[in-house]
């Protein structure tokens, strides 16, 4: 039987999750057709990009640029609006929401509010705007209209499809460690720039490969495993497993564990969502034996990685706590890259932003960009006092 061809739409093309779901486009042109593609400033690919798929529309969100005479067939926007118009106004099946940060969010709620599905590779929308996103996705395990592309996430919907409606008791996300894993907190609380950027198993882009450093990506995750699951924070766990074949794990009330188990390739969790509820050729070697012979796993060190500890807490504290430790996190990796604070000063930042603001509202966009925007002065505040020794 013929398979329908799914027209996507891809929000940040030019990075690694947006390169990678070329790559199964180009493997499957009878399944998918590109109808949009936006990237923040990497013109230079884009370009190829825009002239070998030859999208409806065109956006870069970083800057303008003149289009080359060849590529005015689709309409071409620029600035961070860009997104939400690829978003909700592009025709189309699926968005594959890929940029990173805060900026995802509208996207992600202008794609669900034009009917489209949404394949979610921006942890932000969840975990500043969980409910805003819900209140957008009804369940239906028969056709869902939200479906997670982090490998993790992946891991655990895979396992649930599993599960006939039985209720989980435990999802436990796996998490690389980073290159830190090993190192005492002293070490930790000074590494260089180049040291967080060597990320042991995944090749990333600059901020998720500082969040992998951190684990403020598994704090991030836990929070989403809230909202994409029904989850409470007691039922959320992380184990560090160095290997990342084990992409993530769900106990159930009998005791049974069910993993999802892969070599480390995302485009397994791309090509996942973008054909669901079909399994398509990826280009992943099989896996072999030699794969699983030595798989651990270790209970992750708060003391360490104080990002985990942080998570939690904000989830038992509600409101746009969640909203506020991810734009504080924003800022203080931010500052990082530009040897504005220190490592180990990144967790201190998001502490010391959220007890400064208390409580704030998330029950609307409104709320939640208000909260985002407190967070982000108040740790740009404390990070030019860390710079300046105050602190």
């Amino acid at each position: 039987m013929r398979t329908a061809v799914r027209d996507i739409v891809i929000l940040g093309s030019t990075g690694s999750i947006g390169r990678q779901a070329l790559d199964v486009v180009d493997r499957h042109p009878d399944r998918f057709r590109v109808c949009g593609l936006t990237a923040h400033s990497n013109d230079a690919l884009f370009i190829e990009q825009v002239r070998k798929y030859r999208p409806l529309f065109a956006g870069l969100t970083g800057k303008s640029i003149s289009p080359p005479g060849d590529l005015r067939f689709c309409q071409w926007h620029f600035g961070p609006e860009a997104l939400e118009m690829a978003a909700g106004q592009v025709p189309c099946d699926d968005v594959l929401v890929a940029v990173v940060g805060m900026i995802g969010l509208k996207s992600v709620l202008a794609a669900r509010k034009a009917g489209r599905r949404v394949l979610l590779a921006n942890k932000e929308a969840l975990v500043a705007g969980g409910q805003l996103v819900k209140d957008l996705c009804p369940d239906d395990a028969k056709n869902p209209v939200l479906i997670p592309v982090d490998s993790e996430h992946s891991a655990i919907y895979q396992c649930l499809l599993g599960a006939l409606g039985n209720p989980f008791s435990r999802l436990i996300l796996t998490a690389s460690g980073g290159p830190f894993r090993t190192w005492p907190k002293e070490r930790i609380f000074s590494a260089t720039l180049e040291e967080a950027l060597s990320h042991p198993t995944w090749r990333m882009g600059e901020k998720i490969t500082i969040d992998s450093a951190t684990l403020f990506n598994k704090a991030l995750e836990v929070i989403e495993a809230k909202w994409l699951f029904g989850a409470n924070a007691q039922q959320i766990q992380v184990l560090i497993h160095p290997q990342s074949i084990v992409h993530s794990m769900v106990e159930f009330e009998d005791g049974a564990i069910l993993a999802q188990m892969g070599l480390p390739d995302m485009r397994i969790p791309i090509a996942f969502a973008m054909a669901y509820p079909d399994r398509i050729h990826t280009g992943t070697r099989p896996t072999q034996a030699h794969d699983l012979t030595a798989l651990q796993f270790e209970e992750p060190d708060f003391d360490r990685f104080p990002a985990l500890r942080l998570a939690y807490e904000a989830l038992e504290a509600g409101g746009a706590d969640c909203c506020i430790l991810n734009a504080a996190n924003e800022v203080a990796v931010n500052g990082y890259l530009h040897h504005a604070i220190r490592f180990g000063q990144i967790p201190q930042v998001v502490e010391e932003t959220l007890a400064a603001l208390g409580p704030l509202p998330a029950n609307s966009l409104e709320a939640v960009l208000d909260a985002d925007r407190q967070a982000r002065k108040m740790s740009g505040t404390i990070i030019k006092h860390i710079s300046k020794g105050d602190v």
